[in-house]
């Protein structure tokens, strides 16, 4: 491909941005559309903060796909004189009787020469004497992940990629004749249409919407509740001067992000909630997920028993059956690229996978296989 071709690339968030600005970088005439803006608190990339880790499990992509996407959160954070990775450690608590996933997880991180520790129940009481480990195992102590700055990093991108030349327009994307070959131009919400020679659609929880006969079934939207407590007054335990990000795999994932910039102590249940409309839906959390994560809260942090709930959130994720993102061209549109399926880890990614991007539509590659769409009707025959 000619590198001054023309990409329009929909969708700000950390897919999209990221892949515009390395598409941008390469050469490319790059226009960037989003409907409300990098980061916004509609999208998957919206809110504070995301988690930055590379215990993965075996048999997967994400842990290289971590480790290349370390590297360039530290180059762009130099180059941009701003820093978004907070590398505060991240500590995996194996608090299942299966610990397969951990004892999975450290071929891969060795191989991807990601630096981490294996501690006893005994080090991480030493270490972290406000946590109650009763129940855990033992655990994988990542020392130079953390957490990232969510929405404030989207804002960067595209600042970055607007102050290089790149078009940024807030404007939302119709849905009408997307799927009509070949696709020639987009219908714009200001009545406008924006014709390119390659489209990239990275909309996040909007893809299945945009595509419904291609990802209608493929994707699904589900709500996730986000907590905030209040640590102590005058305490600093609780933040992350003295406490890492963490995940906790027991009988459910419970994961959380200390205490940072004046914020509460971040809590959530992993689990997959009930299926979500990103544009129209409420956002307000459930009652019964708030008492599961209080009762989880006063167990694994007893100091926090009491701890008042300060603020919370609603997201969402993007989830496809298998948890794999989808990186693949539309099975019958040639120019069109669809990016998406995070799944709820897809965040820390967005470096790399932009990369990647950019590489396959500028060199017309051939995405990973455990990306592409093809792997869903290979399971579903297999299944009929």
């Amino acid at each position: 491909m000619k590198s001054k071709a023309h990409i329009a690339v929909v969708g700000a968030g950390a897919f999209g941005g990221w892949t515009a600005l390395h598409l941008l970088e390469r050469g490319a005439r790059v226009t960037l559309l989003d409907a409300w803006g990098p980061g916004n608190s509609r999208a998957s990339s919206g809110g504070e903060t995301r988690i930055m880790r590379a215990t993965y499990g075996p048999d997967q992509p994400y842990t290289e796909l971590a480790a290349r996407a370390l590297k360039l959160w530290a180059k762009y954070e130099r180059r941009w004189k701003r820093q978004f990775l907070h590398r505060t450690g991240v500590l995996w608590m194996a608090s299942s009787r299966d610990d397969s996933f951990e004892r999975g997880s450290l071929a891969p991180l060795r191989e991807a020469s990601i630096k981490f520790r294996e501690l006893s129940t005994l080090e991480m009481k030493r270490r972290w004497p406000q946590v109650n480990f009763a129940g855990v195992r033992w655990g994988i102590f990542e020392p130079e992940c953390g957490y990232l700055d969510a929405r404030a990093s989207c804002q960067a991108v595209v600042d970055a990629f607007v102050g290089q030349g790149g078009v940024y327009r807030q404007l939302a994307v119709s849905a009408e004749g997307l799927e009509s070959e070949p696709l020639r131009s987009l219908t714009l919400s200001d009545g406008s249409r924006l014709k390119a020679d390659h489209y990239v659609f990275a909309c996040g929880p909007w893809l299945g919407k945009l595509f419904p006969e291609t990802l209608g079934s493929l994707i699904r939207s589900t709500k996730q509740d986000i907590f905030f407590f209040g640590s102590p007054a005058g305490h600093s335990r609780f933040t992350d001067a003295h406490l890492p990000v963490w995940g906790d795999h027991g009988k459910r994932f419970f994961y959380g992000i200390p205490g940072s910039d004046r914020r509460g102590f971040k809590v959530a249940d992993d689990t997959r909630g009930n299926q979500f409309d990103p544009t129209s839906g409420e956002r307000v959390v459930s009652p019964a997920t708030l008492e599961r994560v209080r009762k989880y809260l006063a167990f694994r942090f007893p100091a926090m028993k009491e701890a008042p709930l300060i603020e919370t959130r609603v997201c969402q994720y993007e989830q496809t059956a298998d948890s794999h993102f989808v990186v693949d061209r539309h099975p019958r549109i040639e120019n069109v690229w669809l990016l998406g399926g995070g799944s709820g880890h897809g965040f820390k990614h967005g470096p790399a996978l932009g990369e990647i991007m950019a590489e396959l539509i500028l060199k017309d590659g051939e995405p990973a296989a455990v990306w592409r769409l093809s792997r869903f009707s290979s399971k579903q025959s297999k299944t009929s």
